[in-house]
């Protein structure tokens, strides 16, 4: 027992020390603290100081007005979604800021004037219950989609509570399913099943703060006796439910997806023994169950299919044995395509696919041994994306859009392989006198990148044109042309030109495109970034007088990078939403979870490469930096306000100049209201305006 004392007592003494020592490192831990006083009052301060100047320019107000005309018109098209064989939708407007969860017949919503039901106010419920509730969807019981789980926020955070309730009677299910305030998973397994991944006390969340067991609860039993089904490990990402249902939504099989790290994965069927683990590769997406298959995509090269493939596995050879199921291929993408995203109707699989960063949409239907394909006929020179498709019929939405082509609803047969737009969203800037260019440039390491460029077809190339330059570069995801109501008006509108930069570390040519520029090899990403600015100081497009850069999320380790590696290139910056201390990234919520992105920096060899670009780490004395605008969220829990909050620290204890922004709602999306959000664009644009217009 003493011996156990001795190592309690030397535990501490060593994690004092070691806290001690980060301390005296970073003068700044204490801004970590959310919601501690001494932060908040740092806040507030400087969120004064940044409005006394943003909110005081003349031209905050018509921006605001302008971007709220934006957010919150009626003549917008509502997302659909389907449900008990109707559409539903979630709107939000000037009289409803947090929301009205509505209902349709598929005919109704593609007429010309559509008749809704109401099914829940959000607005009435935060009221009632003094909450401050934002909605984060519903997860319905196939196939009558009566019973649904509504998870809801509080301020707009990742975690939720959840609750049943009843889509015919319009209300919360007395007695029915309640889970606490949680980041937590759940499905339905019947109508009086669920299964559960949360905290379910004594170590049972991940380093990166999401469940790793998964428990069947039972109605009618308390929570805390539900039934284990599932666990992982602790230093897993994650684990969650995929329940398999067929076109009747009958359950076919229960699957459980084990997040090892940010990109690497198990699978497992539950069944009445222990979970068998399945055949698939670590780095696999399992993207729909359609005809007894069950689709996925390979993020490595896997036997003889090559990464980015898309294949299918029989859910019976799966059950029966493991080992002897053979897959097939469905698709295999060339090198300048990409598989964006997968969906599925009754029979067939639809395939969202980039081809040079412009979009088409595929559907594929299973024969013996074979999947044929058919293109369906939209919108060119355009991105397209699936929006709602429903396992129990052949219909499905799908929106195409383009930088200057306002975003259009279609309504697809994917038996018949026809299209027919039902929705148009009218135009919101003046595009006339706009047009769209795709450039390739040179990165430092001779690799081609892309990028679009939107500009004013009169305005001369002189270097003059006030250009706002976006990037991501991270997690797989692409950055396609889309249709920006807010950078058309705000900013494209009154003169200035809009670049997307499609650098590595995103998903425009598939995992590859991705991997090139994971851990070690970040840097790439910020080489393509400076490469695509340089590119435009060449053809005269801007200068650096006259640049611009935006990222948020992962974007913000993009421009707080080039902010210190490239000060000479430009002379805004808005960071939103920020990952900046990327020596500390993984200590904060939910840090951990992107490890296999960025390195662990717990690793000496993974420290060394990311302490080289942290950009927290690499503001030096006697540097003359743009001055950015950095804006967080207090209610962000998936990226931490520590980051943006230290790095504005940071340099005003250099002296150096900064805008500094925190909102106290609306989370990591920072969209939860239309008001707030019309807030944002409007400092974002002021303060841009402000720095490369005037």
């Amino acid at each position: 027992m003493r011996r156990a004392y001795v190592a309690s007592l030397l535990t501490g003494l060593l994690t004092t020390s070691v806290a001690k020592a980060e301390e005296a490192q970073d003068p700044f831990l204490w801004l970590e603290e959310v919601q501690g006083a001494k932060a908040l009052e740092w806040v507030r301060a400087q969120n004064a100081k940044t409005l006394a100047v943003l909110e005081k320019d003349a031209r905050f107000e018509p921006f605001y007005t302008e971007a709220l005309e934006l957010l919150t018109a009626t003549d917008r098209i509502p997302t659909p979604r389907f449900r008990a064989e109707g559409v539903d939708n979630f709107w939000q407007d000037r009289t409803n800021p947090r929301g009205l969860w509505r209902h349709a017949t598929v005919e109704g919503y593609a007429g010309a004037k559509t008749s809704w039901q109401t099914v829940l106010d959000v607005d009435a419920l935060a009221k009632a219950e003094n909450a401050n509730w934002i909605w984060k969807g519903s997860n319905c019981l196939p196939p009558a989609d009566q019973r649904c789980l509504v998870s809801l926020s509080n301020g707009g955070k990742d975690a939720v509570e959840l609750r049943e309730f009843d889509a015919t009677a319009k209300r919360f299910v007395e007695g029915g399913f309640q889970v606490p305030e949680d980041k937590l998973s759940a499905a339905w397994l019947d109508a009086d099943t669920l299964l559960v991944g949360r905290d379910w006390g004594e170590g049972t969340l991940t380093e990166s703060g999401y469940p790793f067991v998964l428990k069947r609860w039972k109605r009618g039993t308390p929570l805390a006796e539900a039934q284990e089904l599932f666990r992982g490990e602790r230093t897993d990402v994650s684990a969650s439910p995929i329940p398999l249902r067929d076109a009747e939504g009958t359950l076919q099989a229960v699957l459980v997806s084990r997040g090892l790290t940010t990109f690497e994965s198990e699978y497992y069927l539950l069944g009445d023994a222990a979970p068998v683990r399945l055949p698939f590769p670590r780095k696999v997406s399992i993207q729909a169950f359609v005809e007894g298959q069950v689709v996925f995509t390979i993020e490595e090269d896997w036997g003889r299919f090559k990464q980015g493939a898309l294949l299918a596995y029989p859910l019976a050879a799966l059950k029966a044995d493991p080992a002897k199921a053979t897959p097939t291929l469905i698709f295999q993408p060339g090198p300048r395509q990409a598989i964006e995203s997968v969906g599925a109707t009754r029979g067939r699989v639809l395939v969202n696919l980039y081809e040079d960063v412009k979009g088409a949409l595929d559907v594929y239907t299973p024969s013996k041994n074979r999947w044929s394909r058919k293109r369906l006929a939209l919108s060119k020179d355009a991105s397209v994306a699936i929006t709602a498709t429903s396992s129990s019929h052949e219909r499905f939405f799908v929106k195409s859009q383009g930088f200057l082509a306002p975003t259009s609803l279609w309504l697809a047969d994917a038996k018949a392989g026809t299209v027919k737009k039902v929705k148009s969203l009218p135009a919101r800037f003046d595009a006339s006198k706009l047009r769209v260019d795709q450039y390739w440039t040179q990165s430092k390491d001779g690799t081609r990148i892309p990028y679009f460029l939107v500009r004013s077809k009169a305005r001369k190339l002189d270097g003059t044109t006030p250009t706002l330059v976006y990037g991501y570069g991270g997690f797989q995801i692409s950055k396609p042309p889309v249709y920006l109501p807010e950078e058309g008006k705000l900013w494209m509108e009154r003169g200035g030109a809009y670049v997307v930069a499609n650098i590595r570390g995103g998903g425009e040519f598939g995992p590859r495109w991705h991997q090139l520029a994971l851990r070690e090899h970040r840097q790439r990403a910020f080489d393509d970034y400076a490469a695509v600015m340089q590119d435009l100081v060449r053809r005269k497009v801007s200068s650096p007088r006259r640049m611009g850069i935006y990222g948020r999320s992962n974007g913000g380790v993009l421009t707080s990078v080039a902010m210190t590696q490239h000060p000479d290139l430009f002379t805004a910056a808005v960071i939103e939403s920020p990952l900046i201390d990327m020596m500390r990234y993984h200590k904060l919520p939910a840090g951990a979870s992107w490890v296999g992105e960025y390195g662990n920096p717990e690793v000496p060899e993974d420290a060394a490469f990311i302490s080289k670009y942290s950009a927290y780490q690499n503001l030096r004395e006697g540097v003359r930096y743009p001055t950015p605008y950095i804006t967080t969220n207090t209610k962000d829990d998936r990226v931490h306000p520590g980051h943006a909050r230290k790095f504005a620290a940071r340099l005003e204890a250099m002296g150096l100049p900064y805008f500094y922004y925190e909102n106290t709602d609306g989370g990591h999306s920072n969209d939860s209201d239309p008001m707030l959000n019309a807030r944002r664009w409007a400092l974002h644009h002021v303060y841009l305006s402000r720095l490369l217009m005037d």
